[in-house]
């Protein structure tokens, strides 16, 4: 039997206080909930003094101001639903998402008369202290960013375990422990049907830790995965001989997973309403620590970063904000060779990373190719390769199927690289900025 769910009542003084107590009394019946609170937005047309919203056994609260307090008064009240009776010209689409995203990230439902949105769902299934690494996008870099934290615990002696949930995952949770990332590894993985250049792979690759692969399709505005096999990812991790997990999302969605602590990862150069409007707040809100990455231009000139960071930093004032650019690492010496490059990274952003290959490996750049996720256009950009003694390229996409079988079927070496994020030079170290994400769970995994 369903219980009744405690409800709060967003109102305004546009409407007449009599169709507001009504329509609360109705709703009450009709949604099965019990008003514990209206929340007044504002407005004078229709009403003359707020005693006149006044409700038996019903809290009125007129807050200073109703976006910043939101959330203070739904921690304080802990109701398990939002109705919003309000409407334009005091609530408008925009500033409802504000008010979604705050009753979301307190694991409130929010809910209109044609609309509704869920908290994500999160299991509580880890045992071991835990981070979530989430993004605003596709290619703002948290592999990357979980990969660079997962090196960082190896060498504060931790044994982390990372939980990758990507589009091309597999049908079950794959485990890679132990196992030695190499081509030929590679290979015989494509052979069998996974995608080898899945995230888990290249977690695995670039930071030599024990990896989960998972898959999902679809994602929510919030974040959730309509379909995924992470929870079972997730606990499989769990139970391994590790100390500690990451848990890796997919393009702007989390992992079905509660964790200890969470970065969420921000590109400088996606579009800004996407990472501060509609929900991308609710990422936000629930994130220990915020890594702006591709912090420089051509993807953003100064003024926009600096709008970003402030955005940021306004929707959520305690979470550590770094800002940061990716610089490529080859795990083999290139130095002297012949190198063609193959990424994900925007044709704008071949210039500057061909100028610190020449500068930081003393390399010959000889071509590139940025249609690492564009097959046709991949292999017909390969033929420019010709005169390279090496393909140095991301783990990603078509790295596998694509590029090392073109550098097998040609006799000439692959070399992947790994982007490392690189703060810039006024901002704190990314040591500090992981020892401070996990400083908590450690702590209370010491106490255990």
């Amino acid at each position: 039997m369903k219980n009744t769910q405690k409800a709060v009542f967003l109102v305004d003084g546009e409407h007449h206080p009599a169709a507001v107590r009504e329509a609360v009394t109705e709703l009450e019946t009709r949604l099965d909930v019990k008003a514990i609170a209206l929340y007044f937005l504002g407005g004078t047309e229709k009403i003359e003094d707020l005693s006149q919203l006044a409700m038996h056994g019903i809290e009125l609260v007129v807050p200073a101001d109703p976006f910043r307090e939101f959330a203070d008064h739904l921690n304080r009240l802990r109701p398990e639903i939002v109705l919003d009776l309000s409407d334009l010209p005091i609530l408008g689409p925009a500033a409802r998402m504000v008010l979604a995203a705050r009753a979301l990230a307190s694991g409130v439902i929010y809910a209109g008369s044609d609309f509704q949105f869920l908290p994500p769902h999160r299991e509580r299934i880890l045992t071991k202290p835990s981070c979530s690494i989430i993004g605003t996008a596709k290619r703002c870099g948290k592999t990357a960013v979980s990969a660079e934290m997962a090196r960082y615990l190896v060498q504060q002696g931790r044994r982390p375990v990372v939980v990758a949930m990507g589009r091309g995952g597999p049908a079950e949770p794959h485990l890679l422990e132990d196992t030695k990332v190499t081509e030929d590894f590679l290979f015989s993985e494509m052979e069998r049907g996974m995608h080898a250049a899945s995230d888990n792979y290249e977690d695995a690759l670039m930071a030599e830790v024990t990896t989960v692969g998972c898959r999902r399709c679809g994602g929510g505005l919030a974040g959730e995965a309509f379909v995924t096999n992470c929870v079972q990812g997730a606990a499989l991790a769990d139970s391994l001989s590790c100390d500690c997990v990451i848990m890796e999302g997919s393009g702007s969605s989390i992992p079905p997973v509660a964790t200890d602590t969470c970065v969420c990862v921000v590109s400088a150069a996606q579009d800004m309403e996407e990472a501060l409007g509609f929900l991308g707040p609710y990422r936000l809100l629930i994130s220990d620590g915020v890594l702006i990455t591709m912090a420089e231009e051509p993807f953003a000139p100064p003024h926009k970063l600096k709008q970003l960071r402030e955005g940021i930093e306004q929707i959520n004032s305690d979470a550590v904000v770094l800002n940061a650019v990716f610089r490529p690492h080859p795990l083999k010496s290139i130095h002297g060779r012949k190198v063609f490059l193959v990424s994900t990274a925007p044709e704008a952003a071949g210039p500057m990373i061909e100028g610190y290959l020449r500068e930081r490996e003393e390399c010959i750049v000889v071509g590139r190719s940025h249609a690492l996720s564009n097959r046709k256009l991949l292999r017909e950009e390969l033929e420019e390769s010709r005169d390279a003694d090496v393909l140095l390229t991301e783990l990603k996409a078509a790295a596998v199927d694509t590029v090392a079988d073109w550098a097998r079927n040609k006799g000439k070496e692959i070399v992947y690289f790994h982007n490392i994020p690189v703060p810039l030079d006024d901002e704190p170290g990314l040591d500090d900025f992981f020892e401070n994400i996990w400083k908590k769970p450690m702590e209370i995994d010491l106490r255990s």
